[in-house]
């Protein structure tokens, strides 16, 4: 019974203490890690390192993405590729391959975008009875649902972090028709803020097939193949194994279409001919959808308090409204920004609110 009596008491003091150690949530915490124990999980951190040399979004760390949006690159482009048979040469991640190369091309033609991770996985067929590509093993296939609900949450997942405009390229016909339907889906739910685009115009292998005969790339008799020398050489610009380059070359099999591929510098050429066309192609047809809606995708910068902390980083605070007005100048200029913005207040202006707004006023009046 003294036993007993003993357990039951120690239950009784050990609850209060376990409830006293619990804390709220700090909610300045970002990163993955409260703010209360180390300060780089603070919202308002300076980033310790660098910016890297990257559109990609799953290579920069959580500040390196909070310091590029502040900066004003606020567009998001959204790859589609898929997973499907292509012949004996290519591997079945073609798809993916390309758009590697040509999404990194067209976020540092744009200057203020940023690449998502590409989607692989895409509506190939039936899954079961099997249909379409599914017929060949290698192939994945999702269903059309499942494929717009991961679009639709991609998108919206962006626009919670303050994404601006939202493109979606895929690289598969397949792709093109459920990427248009959410572009329209979530304009009309969003009322255009942020601007969803579906850019067709990126998938426009005949134009890019024109330009290459005219820059001399000309075919011969097909073979019948899911294959030819654009997309081998679209892959082969990202990495020459996803063609198996080497292994063609010494087996004397390096030819697609009547196309040669064994001279590689001149392969090499080639395929950064095709990437640049299609950057370009594409980054014209992305500033034609601004024109057309009226939304002028214009690179912008300035200083951004974190959403919902009203705190400017700390490098902000401490500099003089000098020194702020010299580094919008500079930056404006060496980033090419069309505007200045978002810069916003409290209800109540605070000192160091009223510093920024008087700086960008300055580098308005200084840079026209």
């Amino acid at each position: 019974m003294k036993t007993l009596l003993a357990f039951g008491i120690v239950l009784l003091v050990a609850l209060p203490l376990s409830a006293q150690q619990r804390r709220e949530p700090d909610p300045r915490s970002m990163g993955g890690g409260d703010c209360r124990a180390n300060v780089y999980n603070c919202a308002d951190a300076p980033n310790p390192l660098p910016a890297p040399d990257t559109v990609w979004l799953e290579e920069m760390t959580w500040m390196d993405v909070r310091d590029a949006l502040a900066t004003g690159k606020t567009t998001a482009i959204v790859p589609t590729g898929g997973m499907e048979p292509n012949g004996p040469w290519l591997a079945t991640g073609k798809h993916n391959y390309v758009l590697h190369a040509n999404c990194d091309a067209i976020a540092r033609k744009l200057g203020n975008a940023i690449c998502t991770p590409i989607i692989k996985l895409v509506p190939e067929g039936a899954i079961e009875p099997p249909s379409g590509h599914m017929r060949s093993p290698g192939t994945i296939s999702v269903r059309e649902e499942t494929f717009r609900a991961m679009l639709a949450d991609v998108a919206h997942s962006l626009k919670m972090h303050g994404f601006r405009n939202i493109i979606f390229i895929g690289d598969s016909g397949g792709n093109q028709g459920g990427q248009r339907a959410v572009a329209e889906q979530l304009t009309t739910q969003w009322n255009g803020g942020p601007v969803v685009a579906h850019v067709q115009e990126y998938y426009d292998y005949a134009s890019v097939a024109r330009y290459m005969a005219y820059r001399g790339l000309e075919e011969g008799d097909g073979d019948g193949l899911h294959d030819d020398p654009i997309i081998t050489l679209n892959m082969f610009a990202d990495d020459p194994s996803s063609v198996r380059y080497d292994a063609r070359v010494a087996a004397g099999l390096a030819t697609i279409n009547g196309v040669s591929l064994a001279d590689r510098v001149h392969s090499l050429e080639r395929a950064r001919e095709i990437v640049a066309f299609r950057a370009n192609h594409t980054v014209d047809a992305i500033n034609a959808v601004a024109a057309r809606t009226d939304v002028h995708l214009v690179m912008a910068g300035g200083y951004f308090e974190d959403i919902g902390f009203a705190i400017y980083p700390v490098r902000v605070a401490e500099m003089s409204e000098d020194k702020l007005v010299e580094e919008l100048v500079t930056d404006s200029a060496a980033q090419r920004w069309g505007a200045f913005g978002e810069i916003a207040s409290s209800l109540e202006m605070r000192p160091d609110e009223r510093k920024v707004h008087r700086a960008i006023a300055r580098a308005h009046l200084l840079t026209g």
